[in-house]
């Protein structure tokens, strides 16, 4: 029997094509992952992704939360690699693929039906990268696309971009070389209306600039949405019905009437202790008084509904906050450095009942962290981890490995502070950074950045300028909203917004906002960024720095002391020496470590500076020629009738002839030196061979001389 096939035509697909900052944009439909809910294959210049959004059919039973999950999966062979892990396969994420994925579920999560308990999926998985061409901009809006072509209810489109400022001009989805000379990395997700996602790193960019680079960025936004809209309207899927799980309404307002007052006087106060166990038999009643009849969940989503009631009612209706604060008043602030006297440096912030404490490590180029992603970058020099262990919010259970929040909490605070460290020329260090959360009330990652900036300087690392961080809030009810300065916990779980901004008093220096709303105005964006700066050069001038305004001009006494030095490409191997053996040497010899990188720069350490200094200077005397008249410390390395040989540095050796041993006659050599003393001895000559000859005579003459004339 002959076997026999139908040859697959592919009967649905579809291409679309437009152009997105001078580059093709096209998006092929109907011809992979067809069993997805949504799915396309997008194409931005020679960057591939495939995006696949998938919904289950029935509703997740016993949770009070929308259960989405987004993943952007990075894939080595995108780049033509194989993974250096030792299984050679992409395993756990990456960081720079989970903060991808955080971006994209901000991006469009909030589009999503409160009341849906129907898990979703989505998966950006990339698989060619043409690094002028971003993958994380063609995943935005695949993901975008695959959601509003699918079945699944979603109030899109959105569309995603990222922005550049190169000498002063905005530029769209700037290409690597772009992006390498750029003061603004922001990437901005939006709708036709309003901004829905903000994730920026600067170089110090004022408020004004920051505007227009958003608005510029809207409009870019604005054009693939048009793009997206018009494939859903010839190929997009009518939305499903889903179960809504909304609070049953006369069960609300049942509770509202009986406990209203209770939750007012409970949460009337600035002590999240105090609150918390007011509350605490409030919510004891309600299990006994409704979960039999209404289920195990419905109980919390009671106690967050009446909060948030009490939160939004206080804050639109009467201006007033929880703990009494002022719309624009920041809680209870202190600031304190060295607190660890062996690290080599420490900060502690405080604002309210949110603290911090950031310790900083120093160590050699070598302990920087290997990069293995789809970027152009082989190594990260500065290094940024946030730890939130239970304790921190009052919880009795064990500290696990870090999640996605505490990753995106750590690198939101390192892009706050990479445009103030110095370059590797000026601060040759690996530099690590490790915030300890102790308590957590509100804005941790902002009081990351104000610890962490204390730090810094406080281990003597030469910083531009010390950074702060400070959020802002919104509430919204119609067209009626008001943001707030230094949102706490309970404002940041019921308020619409956590606008977080890092700067110095010149600048931002990093921004992310989370939004649980379809979007924002201008006009809000502009306002957040405004109370943020001045909330920012409040904290910096009356509370950081009078603690420690500038960093201290030495390093910590445990802290590895470095110099450096570049040498010819071609003189490596002499420091090196065959099968390492020079380096090893110089590294025994003095106890210091040497890091020696491709382009020449070499790097010594040691704990304490002599020894640096001392292998430096026989680094030096490798790599330069011996100068005559110069005088060297040499090791005396053979005997011969007429003189000794004295290597005056590894590989180059000279000869001390017997009449210049000494100020006086000298029969033998051995009763001068001996093999393995070390001497000082003055280079006379350099012969045309090469050969060069040494003076001890020479070398002890000008020494007395000097003396004298110090003396």
């Amino acid at each position: 029997m002959d076997v026999m096939s139908k040859r697959e035509s592919f009967e649905n697909l579809k291409t679309f094509s437009t152009e997105l900052a001078g580059r093709p944009l096209v998006v092929e439909v109907g011809k992979m992952s067809g069993l997805s809910n949504g799915s396309c294959f997008v194409k931005y210049g020679d960057t591939c992704v495939l995006v696949n959004a998938t919904m289950a059919d029935k509703p997740r039973e016993g949770i009070d939360f929308f259960p989405l999950s987004v993943d952007f999966e990075e894939k080595h062979y995108a780049i033509g690699r194989i993974p250096g892990s030792f299984m050679r396969r992409e395993g756990r994420p990456g960081e720079k693929a989970i903060l991808t994925s955080r971006v994209i579920d901000r991006q469009i999560r909030p589009l999503f039906p409160k009341n849906m308990r129907n898990d979703v999926a989505v998966v950006a998985t990339v698989m060619s990268v043409d690094q002028d061409c971003s993958p994380e901009v063609a995943g935005m809006i695949g993901v975008s696309l695959a959601l509003s072509i699918s079945d699944i209810p979603w109030n899109g489109p959105t569309a995603g971009v990222q922005v550049g400022l190169v000498d002063g001009e905005i530029v769209v989805n700037p290409t690597l070389a772009q992006r390498e000379a750029s003061d603004l990395a922001l990437t901005l997700a939006a709708s036709e209306e309003l901004i829905v996602m903000i994730e920026a790193g600067s170089n110090e960019v004022g408020e004004e600039v920051m505007m227009r680079a958003i608005k510029a960025g809207h409009e870019a936004d604005r054009q693939v949405i048009a793009f997206i809209n018009d494939i859903v309207r010839e190929i997009g899927k009518p939305k499903k019905d889903f179960p809504d799980m909304e609070l049953d309404h006369d069960l609300f307002e049942e509770v509202k009437a009986a406990y209203l007052e209770r939750f007012k006087a409970a949460m009337d106060t600035d002590d999240k202790n105090v609150r918390d166990a007011a509350l605490l038999p409030i919510e004891l009643e309600l299990t006994e008084k409704y979960a039999e009849q209404w289920g195990a969940t419905i109980v919390g989503e009671l106690m967050y509904k009446m909060q948030k009631t009490v939160v939004r009612r206080w804050l639109l209706d009467n201006g007033k906050r929880v703990d009494g604060r002022g719309i624009d008043e920041i809680r209870p602030l202190a600031a304190e450095v060295s607190l660890l006297p062996r690290a080599h440096g420490s900060g502690m912030f405080t604002r309210g009942q949110t603290q911090c404490l950031t310790v900083a490590a120093l160590s050699t180029m070598r302990d920087a962290q290997i990069v293995d992603d789809l970027s152009t970058d082989d190594t990260k020099r500065y290094m940024h981890h946030y730890n939130f262990p239970p304790y921190s919010v009052g919880e009795a259970r064990a500290p696990r490995s870090p999640g996605r929040r505490e990753i995106g909490h750590g690198a939101l605070a390192e892009r706050a502070l990479i445009p103030m460290l110095p370059t590797v020329e000026q601060f040759p260090y690996s530099i690590r950074l490790v915030s300890e959360i102790l308590s957590s009330n509100g804005s941790t990652s902002q009081a990351s950045i104000c610890a962490s900036s204390l730090a810094l300087m406080d281990a003597g690392v030469p910083i531009k300028r010390p950074v702060a961080g400070i959020s802002c809030g919104l509430i919204s009810e119609g067209e009626r909203w008001m943001t707030m300065i230094d949102i706490q916990g309970v404002e940041d779980f019921h308020g619409d917004m956590d606008f977080k901004v890092g700067g110095t008093t010149e600048g931002i220096t990093a921004i992310q906002m989370d939004i649980k709303v379809d979007g924002l105005s201008y006009e809000v964006v502009a306002q957040a960024l405004e109370k943020c700066r001045k909330g920012r050069l409040y904290i910096l001038s009356e509370i950081m720095n009078p603690v420690l305004a500038a960093p201290r001009a030495e390093l910590s006494p445990y802290a590895p002391k470095m110099l450096s030095i570049r040498i010819e490409v071609d003189k490596i191997r002499d420091v090196i020496g065959k099968g390492g053996k020079v380096i090893q040497e110089i590294q025994a010899t003095n106890n210091v470590k040497i890091d020696v990188e491709e382009d020449g720069m070499v790097h010594v350490s040691g704990i304490d500076i002599e020894d640096v200094q001392r292998a430096l200077h026989t680094v030096k005397t490798i790599v330069e020629d011996p100068e005559i008249g110069a005088i060297y410390k040499g090791r005396v390395t053979r005997l011969m009738n007429f003189g000794a040989f004295v290597e005056i540095a590894p590989g180059k050796e000279g000869m001390v002839h017997i009449s210049k041993l000494d100020n006086k006659r000298v029969e033998r050599v051995e009763d001068v030196v001996a093999v393995g003393d070390e001497l000082l001895v003055k280079v006379t000559e350099i012969d045309q061979q090469g050969r060069i000859n040494l003076s001890r005579k020479d070398a002890l003459a000008d020494l007395a001389a000097r003396q004298q004339g110090d003396g």
